[in-house]
């Protein structure tokens, strides 16, 4: 296989070779756990744990973090979990729409995984926020290993360094991402190049592959180890990219690199780091630097920045793309999406959502002031969004591959076993800052769940105080208003009654168009609709049309395109005859009201009044557009 198709433009298929495919995976896919290093090793052996920087507890930690990546990256993520493409899509919102898929049958089980799988989702957004702090920041504090004299400026060289990466983000990447693969080859190629030279300089610490040191390590020390293994997990922050990005790459790109490339220059740099460490305990401030010789710590500082940025905007695109995926699955509302490039697709701007970034991980940066009492709330979040991952995978592999049920429990069972030791470990510091991204994700979780309530209630109360469609139809047929030239398109969610639009449109202009349609755009949890199956259209009654145009949770959905494809079908619009009505609700909480209380009433009302136009959100010419408003009461 000489090349792989880079989906990430869909419909616009861009033939890369496997080389240039890889070479770009290095940043966007590899470019969280990549920088790891900068922090793992050093909070892994700190000495607040309470452990002595012996000979043996630094081989027991290298072996811990070893097997830790091989367990939880290779076997896990790499081996495993690649396969469970959702047309070529990975992340966990395409492996929650696979697992929902597989399940549609079980409407319990399949409530009860959607709210797992939200949950793992907002768990993310805890990942955007601490991942550009963490590894910008720990870049920085390279300063402090040249002279202290500099220790007051690392949080505002941190700060700015950020600063300038979210005012650039409206721009687009395409410019810095050139700059990507070069980059991420120089800084992989460091850490190898730094672990061997301090391998040659105690080659002991190659006894670590052993397995036993490592479990000797997170067993033999009592409360001591399960605390040191909270920081072992900040090795495998950012493995969940390698699922969330393989729709832009492909999955023959992402193994490759992990195993010729990043998988190995890690490995390299931890076991320089530990062979460090045995040779110069006192290196413990700062291993990650203090590994390089003296004339080379300015320039690695200068890389290790360059490097966490680019970990920080495929973390910030991520954030972007998992937005854009919960609001065509109906999680979130919606919100202005930009295209920083005409040829991909997949390159958006969220302004909404970079700013709440911003101010987050700003305060993030401040609020914490190290990158130490950073990774104390850092592994909560990933471990959990991992752990989902699990959860999920089971239900793929079990009810829509198929796979005996004794396989699927034991290969569960053993992954979630690792995840939820990862995870307890984890939230021994849950009051050392890990309570930061649990709180962040409860107040994600609740927007998301809220949101997709709300809309249900809403949908549920449209259909009770409207009339069906077709009967009123008929209805108007036997004495039908005045018509007038062109067409009246009615975008509504509830296809079967009668839009609100449509009724005080007659109420107050007592006419009708020619030509009337009713559309419902539709999102289906798979990334992408091929144009074929776009559009259903039929006709309800003479000059009155009913359309419905398909997408998936990857595509952007475009009203006009959609109305352009009703051609061969029969239905005919002339763009520049066409007024499209929508109904805007304006909605009242009441205390008693159906199925929320009165505080989640009130807060979907606010989302709802600041949810993005519906005519930019569908690409709808706003000049075109008429809307009129209804009360409704929830």
């Amino acid at each position: 296989m000489n090349a792989t198709e880079n989906t990430a433009g869909h419909g616009i298929p861009q033939k890369e070779s496997t080389a240039a495919l890889a070479l770009l995976a290095l940043g966007v896919v590899y470019g969280d756990i990549g920088t790891s290093p900068l922090y793992a090793a050093k909070e892994t052996f700190s000495p607040v744990h309470g452990l002595a920087l012996t000979p043996e507890n630094i081989m027991g930690g290298v072996s811990a973090i070893l097997w830790t990546l091989m367990l939880v990256v290779t076997l896990k993520y790499v081996i495993l979990i690649l396969r469970a493409d959702n047309r070529g899509e990975g992340g966990i919102m395409a492996l929650l729409a696979l697992a929902a898929a597989a399940t549609r049958d079980r409407p319990r089980m399949r409530n009860i995984l959607m709210t797992v799988g939200v949950f793992g989702a907002a768990l993310f957004y805890g990942d955007a926020v601490l991942t550009p702090a963490i590894s910008v920041l720990s870049a920085v504090e390279g300063l402090e290993v040249g002279t202290a004299a500099l220790k007051p400026y690392v949080v505002p060289i941190a700060s700015g360094v950020l600063i300038a990466l979210f005012l650039i983000q409206s721009r687009g990447t395409a410019v810095v991402g050139r700059l990507f693969g070069p980059i991420c080859v120089a800084w992989f190629f460091c850490l190898a190049a730094s672990g061997l030279w301090n391998i040659a300089r105690a080659p002991g610490i190659l006894a670590a592959v052993d397995p036993r040191y490592a479990l000797h390590f997170v067993t033999g020390h009592g409360a001591a180890s399960f605390a040191v293994l909270g920081s072992v997990v900040l090795a495998v922050t950012g493995a969940e990219a390698l699922y969330a990005d393989m729709g832009h790459f492909g999955k023959r790109a992402v193994r490759l690199t992990w195993f010729w490339i990043v998988g190995p220059a890690l490995v390299l740099n931890y076991f320089g780091q530990g062979a460090l460490l045995i040779s110069d305990p006192s290196a413990i401030e700062n291993p990650f630097f203090r590994a390089f010789p003296d004339w080379a710590l300015f320039p690695m500082v200068a890389l290790a920045t360059a490097a966490t940025v680019i970990a920080s905007q495929a973390t910030i695109s991520g954030a972007y793309s998992v937005t854009q995926q919960a609001i065509q699955l109906g999680y979130l509302p919606r919100m202005n999406i930009l295209h920083t490039s005409a040829r991909a697709m997949g390159q958006i701007y969220i302004p909404t959502v970079n700013w709440i970034l911003l101010i987050a991980v700003v305060a993030a940066v401040i609020g914490f002031g190290s990158s130490s009492r950073l990774a104390a709330a850092y592994g909560v979040s990933v471990i959990g969004a991992m752990l989902v991952d699990t959860i999920l995978a089971f239900f793929v592999i079990r009810y829509s591959w198929r796979y005996p049920l004794w396989l699927c429990l034991g290969a569960t069972l053993f992954f979630a076993t690792i995840d939820t030791t990862l995870l307890a470990a984890a939230m021994h510091k849950i009051f050392e800052g890990g309570l930061f991204p649990l709180l962040l994700a409860a107040v994600i979780f609740t927007v998301m769940v809220t949101w997709r309530r709300g809309r249900e209630i809403l949908l549920e109360q449209l259909r009770g105080a409207t009339p069906l469609l077709e009967g009123f139809l008929e209805v108007l047929a036997m004495s039908p208003p005045q018509k007038v030239p062109g067409t009246a398109v009615f975008l509504t969610s509830t296809p079967e009654v009668t839009p609100n639009a449509l009724l005080h449109s007659l109420k107050h202009y007592k006419v009708m168009h020619e030509q009337n349609v009713f559309l419902t755009v539709e999102f289906h949890d798979r990334p992408w609709v091929d144009v074929s199956e776009r559009i259903v259209c039929t006709p309800v009654t003479p000059g009155c049309w009913r359309v419905s145009a398909h997408y998936g949770f990857m595509d952007h959905p475009d009203v006009t395109e959609a109305l352009a494809l009703c051609a061969p079908l029969g239905l005919n619009v002339e763009p520049m005859e066409v007024s499209y009505f929508l109904s805007r609700e304006k909605i009242v909480p009441t205390a008693g009201g159906p199925g929320m209380a009165l505080w989640r009433d009130v807060l979907f009302a606010a989302i709802a009044r600041n949810s993005a136009s519906v005519t930019d959100f569908f690409n709808i010419p706003t000049n075109r557009v008429v809307e009129l408003g209804t009360r409704i009461e929830i």
